[in-house]
């Protein structure tokens, strides 16, 4: 490349390409974080940022945007990350790489079969290869962030090894449009996998300690579902806040008191924000999402402050799915999400 895609940014940085920490020729680690591939890289750390290029289905297009678009997302955030290179936030007057260790551990090593035949064993390979790094994030007492497309690759890998390694009940708070809680897979129809479409379903399926009642789920709206999935959750004990009583009743502080139900008697909470949440309410239009795209969705601000919000009350891991393609500024939220999310936990814990 003759010039890195990051580099002029907006005129506000004065980045020095040779000086970033690289992934790959093309991709620089998360705000400029240490590279930490082998265990001594990660021990002491708080934070560890790890990519998931992985998007379902087979060649062309997913969810009617080319799947080219898709994959580029770990890559594509880290590039617009690296107009951040301070960690300074100024709205709090903080700055997240003098109180927290952030390290970067690449991309999960997925097999280029498994995004271009996927079989369920292929699928089954593509998880494994995140729940490895994620297993090792959580022996070093980090929290695993990990910034994908797809299921099970960005949900249930990350809920999985945290389940298996609780002692007690897990939470879950979940930022999506739709429920994911079909009873199977509906690209293999496979019992085994935890596809885009049932991953919620699966996770509570086969990960007992994960528990209805400490389930907050944020965001579905409209027509999408049939009746009788929505209100088995809600039977089960499920919190559920469509952005209809977001936007009419609570607000966004409001919302934010309701999180207390995702740590009540759980010794770990896992947080997973499907990015399909914000639909057209920006900050790029919803149509980048393709057919994933709806009404009413969340705002930038609200999903930053929901983040912020999450880290001051603390987190075991989190994920990210449907990260909108093809959109700049929406890469850059979530560095921002990322990034507010940090100092949250920075604030909370005095530091």
């Amino acid at each position: 490349m003759s010039k890195p895609p990051w580099e002029g940014m907006g005129g506000y940085t004065n980045i020095n390409s040779d000086t970033l920490p690289m992934i790959n020729a093309e991709t620089p680690t998360f705000m400029g974080v240490p590279l930490a591939r082998a265990e001594e890289g990660i021990s002491g750390a708080d934070v560890a940022i790890i990519g998931a290029p992985y998007v379902a289905g087979a060649r062309g297009k997913y969810a009617g945007v080319d799947k080219t678009e898709w994959l580029a997302a770990p890559m594509r955030v880290r590039q617009q990350s690296a107009r951040y290179p301070s960690g300074y936030i100024q709205e709090f007057d903080v700055d997240i790489f003098e109180k927290l260790t952030v390290v970067d551990m690449g991309d999960a090593e997925i097999p280029t079969e498994s995004n271009l035949d996927p079989t369920a064993e292929n699928i089954l390979k593509a998880q494994a290869a995140v729940e490895e790094l994620v297993n090792r994030a959580l022996e070093a007492g980090a929290i695993p962030i990990v910034i994908g497309q797809n299921s099970p690759c960005s949900s249930y890998a990350i809920a999985k090894p945290i389940a298996e390694r609780s002692a007690g009940k897990v939470g879950m708070i979940s930022t999506d449009t739709h429920w994911d809680s079909r009873p199977l897979d509906y690209l293999t129809g496979d019992e085994r996998i935890a596809g885009s479409g049932n991953w919620k379903s699966k996770t509570f399926s086969s990960l007992p300690n994960f528990s209805i009642p400490n389930l907050v789920e944020i965001g579905e709206r409209g027509m999408l579902e049939e009746a009788s999935v929505v209100r088995d959750y809600m039977r089960q004990g499920a919190h559920f806040y469509p952005m209809w009583k977001v936007r009419t009743e609570l607000g966004i502080a409001g919302l934010c008191e309701e999180l207390r139900h995702a740590y009540e008697g759980t010794d770990d909470v896992y947080v997973h924000f499907d990015m399909d949440i914000l639909g057209g309410a920006g900050p790029a239009p919803g149509d980048i999402l393709g057919e994933l795209a709806e009404p009413m969705g969340m705002s930038d601000y609200e999903i930053i402050r929901l983040a912020h919000e999450i880290g001051k009350r603390g987190l075991t891991g989190m994920s990210f799915i449907c990260i909108p393609p093809g959109s700049m500024v929406t890469y850059r939220l979530i560095v921002y999400v990322i990034a507010f999310l940090i100092a949250g936990l920075a604030l909370s814990r005095g530091e």
